[in-house]
């Protein structure tokens, strides 16, 4: 039968053919043609012939064309035949369908969609067919029957379109019925339709499915939805990344974990590289990226940004045109996110409203956590982010050698987070990513080296954080750091050095970088800037600390110990002592050179020994031996001859020009702090031994050196130095000039004296007078110089020169010296406050230990203990009533140092605050340490809150001519550091805002900078604890009786709800304050609304769906209505005060015009979302009349056109 049809089929003309397939009975044909394809033989043929001899002209040929398309369509779906053989079939098929007419088509393609949805496919191949059929019925012109209906071609197939994606999917052809799409003309409609489904059976398939569906969905969205294909990929990798982290971070013993950390971020990866060839090739694609996370600048950018879309983002940043923008929204929502987070931390208000959620800057470190799963495709933006970051958020520039932060309080903090961000990004990605290493330290390295006018403590910070990650790996970067030594000398000295410590633990493991260095460094030494001569000694110094001599003690026996990377990349250790005696010696020479240049270079030098004995005590014979043939240039050796320094030698004069060119002082400090610490380090463990004589004649002579010293200086008058009360100390003349030189080279010696002395003393009865005498000789000259700088005006008058005594020394004198109150104990503690202010400024203090932070800390414990004991037990009024000497008492001292050294505390020793504490604790004992390890922080600073409470009380209960303004300043001032340390949730924070209300209530003081402090105080803690705004409505009602109405003929009542608030306190101190509060309020609300207008702009729902949605969010709208009622309320009181003209008429206008235009957005939310919600709340409509009462026309005009829509909706 089949050779018969196919020779008909070889014939001109098809009417034989069509005769004889009329014969044929039913099944005889459909079996042939099953027959011929199971066994492989020519079914294509056979088909082509049936075709030809079964036109669709005539019904009998259509109807037998449907039978065969329907049983070849189960053939290839059997599985039974070849690869080839359905392959031929499936393509005869396919060019034959145009040529069926629409009713048929219909049948066809609802029979593919009934066996889809009932999942009796079996291989799915015949699925190719579908999309042929679809075409193919969407160019039918005529009208066709569909269902109950009659539709168009165009309209039936999106009927079947709609009922196919409406319908069940089988997991395993998903892709395929997804990718058929691509070949069928789709309406923007049935593109979505396609879209949405695909897109729901995510979670119905197995992880390593997606991927390929992902691929399909973007070649599908050239067609259109490109928004909703990315929504859905972000919005499913975004919950199941959620999901994988809840799993990771709940209970261990959680036996089944959806999947597996390791196969999901492959699957992300491999998304994200199928996402980012799409963009490439369709950019339309990458601007809808780009739109649809910015929306979420505008609401909650939280909502929008995960781990997986930031990681989107950083790999679209390879794509050049998208690059710029992209990191500029990735800039943006970090500063976002960090001003969100500090201005959540600074309100209870919006904690309790707004719900804890992750930031920006943690999903970012996730993502780079993530790519060490070969996510080579992010970190490029990874690095190009964080340098951004830092660039634009770092440090700004220097003036007069101080950084100069933009808005020190608000804007600094989110800035610092944000720089702080870039350099995590970018260590983290150096340690996880081998290839990406050497452009991060080639790009640190060119930020620290041309950047040199700017600040680049930051990028300072990342290197030695790199340095100290890998010195060994970073050998093959030695060429990048070496050619930044050769910029040394055009560096500022401060950069240098904290350049050098940096680079330290390469220089241990690379001799060639060391060399390099040392070249380096012997050049600069002759330079003609002396701040590349100082950089020099900078360098060799620190090259002198680091690289140990054989027999140097070990860093267990120093204060500052080397660090685990340094100490362990230095092998071979007897071999590296042995040579760096060597190399330490020839330091030692070039160092000796520094002796004959100018005064700063040799004062590096001298502020440096002290720190290279205690980290290379071998050096010591070296050192104090250069040190006494130096002392000995401008020491008098005659024992009868006074003064017993040459003070002539150590100044310079070029002709009218008068300069320093020894700092004698220094000298002599350096020597006695390197000879204590021989002394109390090296010698005893040198007894027992034998040791030659010469090398502890340098000690005991330049012991002997001091003493005489100490003895003929209290033996000299001023006029031995002819600095007497009638010598020229004026600025002006070069006699003037010499002779202040010369009174402060005086003034330092007496101070070096006086801890030698101290330190040799053992409390002996004679060596305290000897100390008193050199005091006295120190207090003489600083008081003539005082009162000539006085009588001059000049300058100079407030400037104090830095102490030469050592912080150490400071905290054993205080200590010493705690029960006595005459000028001595004065004069310690002026220069324990001067210690804490250079800490404050510049995060170290001179003299020996002054960079190393543990050793600091403890000296400030000490000295806090004293001066805390001293205030407490001597209160300031006691003091006074006997006082007779002018200036602030010790006593006022003692408070202004706890003042400072609270805050400093707080500024570098945050991790410490329990510590620092318990050492405050005078009754704190060994063997009670265990029990006070379980006194909280809060509960210890609330005891030292009550010692400060009770001195506030006790000055208030004063009369008011004998109220000490300055003190009350202090105590508020502490009161507020300490209230820091407490925990909100703490009845000890409630106390304290208790009993700081109850002061402001009780007390009447007209000093408007204490009242101004204490109301600060108040606010601070109140918005710890709640909203302030009932707060600023009583202080309104207070300011307005004070003040009185703007009518001269109301009369005003008098509220009274704070004390504090007085008829000289109300305006502008109090008001002023009250606005600024009221200011910070209307930003909390503003942030809200445009956290809820940016959720709206988010929702496309259905009504129902929108209805139910806004439910979450009415606390939040009656929150802020309520805020925003309260606050009516105060701006009614103060527009109606009669404030004086000026900052207080000026402020409040700016904040009613800020008020008005929350209104208004409140309102245009409203207006957006009130259809959905079924109208205007009602006290939203009483708000939106009480602000009727207010008259400020101007700033009304907006808000007036939002309410006049309000009431034509209702």
């Amino acid at each position: 039968m089949d050779q018969k049809i196919l020779s008909l089929a070889a014939e001109k003309t098809a009417d034989k053919l069509q005769e004889f397939l009329q014969t044929l009975r039913e099944g005889d044909l459909t079996n042939l043609l099953q027959n011929q394809a199971v066994k492989g033989k020519v079914a294509g043929a056979l088909l082509r012939a049936i075709f030809k001899g079964s036109p669709c002209s005539e019904e009998a040929g259509t109807l037998r064309r449907r039978k065969i398309y329907t049983c070849c369509i189960q053939l290839v779906e059997s599985g039974d035949l070849q690869k080839e053989i359905a392959s031929e079939i499936i393509g005869l098929l396919m060019l034959e369908a145009h040529h069926f007419p629409g009713p048929l088509l219909v049948e066809l393609a609802n029979e593919f969609i009934s066996a889809v949805r009932e999942g009796s496919l079996v291989n799915g191949k015949s699925l190719e067919l579908l999309p042929i059929i679809l075409t193919a019925l969407a160019t039918k012109k005529e009208n066709l029957a569909y269902g109950k209906g009659v539709l168009s071609g165009e309209e039936c197939k999106k009927q079947l379109i709609n009922t196919l994606c409406s319908g069940r999917w089988d997991q395993q052809y998903v892709i395929q019925l997804t990718s058929m799409f691509k070949d069928v003309p789709l309406t923007a409609e049935e593109v979505e339709f396609v879209v949405e489904k695909a897109l729901s059976m995510f979670s119905k398939m197995n992880l390593q499915e997606i991927p390929p569906l992902v691929y399909q969905l973007l070649v599908l969205s050239s067609k259109g939805s490109r928004k909703s294909v990315l929504e859905g990929i972000i919005a499913f990798f975004s919950a199941l990344d959620k999901q994988h982290n809840e799993e990771q971070s709940g209970d261990e013993l959680l036996d089944v974990v959806t999947v597996p950390s390791g196969e999901l971020r492959h699957v992300e990866g491999t998304i994200i590289l199928h996402i980012v060839f799409a963009i490439k090739l369709d950019y339309e694609l990458g601007r809808e990226l780009v739109k649809h996370l910015k929306v979420g600048q505008q609401g909650d950018s939280n909502n929008n940004l995960s781990p997986f879309s930031i990681a989107l983002l950083l790999s679209v940043t390879r794509i050049q045109r998208f690059q710029d923008q992209v990191l500029d929204l990735l800039k943006t929502s970090v500063v976002k996110s960090f001003k969100d987070l500090q201005l959540l931390q600074g309100s209870k208000f919006l904690q309790n409203l707004v719900p804890h959620r992750s930031y920006v800057s943690t999903m970012i470190l996730e993502v780079v956590k993530n790519s060490v799963h070969s996510w080579d495709h992010v970190t490029q933006g990874l690095v190009e982010l964080g340098f951004i970051l830092m660039d634009s958020y770092g440090p700004k520039k220097v003036l007069d050698g101080k950084t100069i932060e933009t808005s020190p309080s608000l804007s600094r903090m989110p800035n610092q987070h944000a720089c702080k961000l870039g350099a995590n990004i970018l260590l983290e990605t150096f340690k996880i990513h081998e290839m990406i290493r050497q452009e991060i330290l080639e790009q640190v390295l060119n930020r620290v080296v041309t950047r040199a006018s700017s600040p680049i403590s930051h990028f300072l910070d990342l290197l030695s954080n790199i340095v100290m990650y890998a010195p060994l790996v970073l050998q093959s970067c030695s060429s990048k750091v070496t050619e930044a030594f050769d910029y040394l000398s055009f560096l500022p000295l401060q950069t240098v050095q904290r350049l050098l410590k940096a680079v330290q633990p390469l220089l241990k493991v690379s001799m060639s970088m060391r060399d390099c260095l040392i070249l380096v460094l012997r050049k600069a030494m002759f330079a003609n800037q002396l701040d590349a001569r100082k950089s020099a000694v900078a360098g060799f110094l620190l090259l002198l600390k680091n690289f140990k001599v054989l027999g140097s003690l070990s860093s267990s026996q120093c204060s500052q110990s080397l660090s685990v990377s340094q100490v362990h990349v230095d092998v071979h250790s007897h071999y590296n002592s042995v040579a760096n005696e060597t190399f330490c010696l020839e330091i030692m020479d070039s160092l000796r050179r520094c002796l004959s240049q100018q005064a700063d270079v040799r004062l590096m030098l001298y502020e440096g020994f002290y720190d290279v004995l205690r980290r290379n005590s071998q050096l010591a014979n070296s050192v104090m031996q250069t040190l006494l043939s130096q002392l000995k240039q401008f020491y008098e050796p005659k024992p009868d001859l006074l003064p017993p320094l040459k003070l002539e030698a150590c100044i310079l004069t070029q002709g009218d020009k008068i300069s320093l060119q020894e700092p004698l002082d220094y000298l002599l400090c350096c020597i006695q702090h390197c000879l204590a610490w021989y002394k109390n380090t090296v010698i005893p463990l040198q007894q027992g031994e034998e040791e030659e004589e010469e090398e502890e004649a340098f000690y005991e002579d330049l012991d002997d050196i001091l003493e005489s010293i100490t003895n003929r200086m209290i033996k000299s008058e001023l006029e031995d130095f002819e600095l007497d009360k009638s010598a020229d100390f004026s600025q002006s003349t070069s006699i003037g000039i010499k002779n202040n030189i010369c009174a402060f080279l005086v003034m330092g010696v007496c101070e070096v004296l006086i801890e030698y002395n101290f330190s040799i003393s053992s409390f002996s009865k004679n060596r305290f007078e000897d100390i008193l005498s050199l005091f006295m000789c120190y207090k003489k000259l600083s008081d003539i110089l005082n009162e000539k700088a006085g009588k001059a005006k000049t300058k100079t008058a407030n400037k104090t020169n830095d102490s030469l005594l050592s912080m150490k020394f400071v905290s054993s004198l205080l200590t010493a010296l705690f029960r006595s109150s005459n000028e001595f104990m004065r004069y310690a503690v002026n220069v324990a406050l001067q210690k804490v202010q250079q800490l404050k400024e510049t995060g170290h203090v001179s003299g020996p230990d002054g960079q190393n932070p543990d050793k600091i800390f403890q000296n400030l414990c000490d000295i806090t203990r004293v001066l805390l004991w001293r205030y407490t037990s001597i209160p300031t009024s006691v003091e006074e009533s006997g006082k007779k000497e002018k200036g602030k008492s010790i006593s006022l001292l003692c408070l202004e140092g706890l003042q400072k050294i609270f805050s400093a505390v707080q500024q570098f020793y945050q991790p410490k605050i329990q510590q620092f504490l318990r050492a405050l604790d005078v009754t704190d004992k060994e063997g009670e340490e265990r029990e006070d390890a379980d006194v909280s922080v809060t509960q210890r600073t609330a005891f030292q809150i009550r010692q400060f409470q009770r001195s506030l009380l006790n000055l208030l209960s004063s009369q008011e001519e004998d109220f000490n303004s300055k003190e009350a300043l202090l105590l508020v001032t502490v009161l507020t550091s300490l209230s820091k340390l407490l925990e909100p949730s703490s009845p000890q924070f409630v106390q304290m805002l208790s009993w700081t209300s109850k002061i402001c209530k009780e007390n009447s003081r007209e000093d408007a900078l204490f009242c101004k402090s204490l109301m600060n105080l108040l606010f601070s803690l109140h918005v710890s604890y709640k909203s302030p705004v009932i707060l600023l409505r009583d202080l309104s009602q207070d300011i307005h009786g004070h003040l009185g109405d703007i009518d001269q003929d109301v009369e005003v009542e008098k509220t009274n709800h704070f004390a504090i608030v007085n008829l000289r306190t109300a305006a502008p101190t109090v008001c002023l304050l009250v606005l600024s509060q009221a200011e910070k309020v209307l930003e909390e609300v503003d942030w809200l609304i445009t956290k809820l207008k940016g959720q709206v702009s988010q929702e496309t729902l259905s009504e129902e769906a929108s209805s139910q949605a806004t439910l979450p969010n009415q606390p939040v709208e009656k929150a802020i209505i309520m805020q925003l009622g309260t606050l009516l309320t105060f701006f009614h009181e103060l527009v109606q005060t009669a404030l004086p003209s000026g900052s207080c008429v000026d402020t409040l206008l700016k904040d009613l015009c800020k008020m008005y235009t929350t209104l208004t957005a409140l309102v245009r939310y409203y207006l957006q979302v009130c259809q959905s919600s079924g109208g205007i709340p009602k006290n939203m409509e009483k708000l939106v009349r009480d602000s009727e009462a207010v008259p400020n026309r101007s700033s009304r005009k907006d808000f007036l056109h939002a309410q006049g829509t309000i009431d034509h909706l209702n």
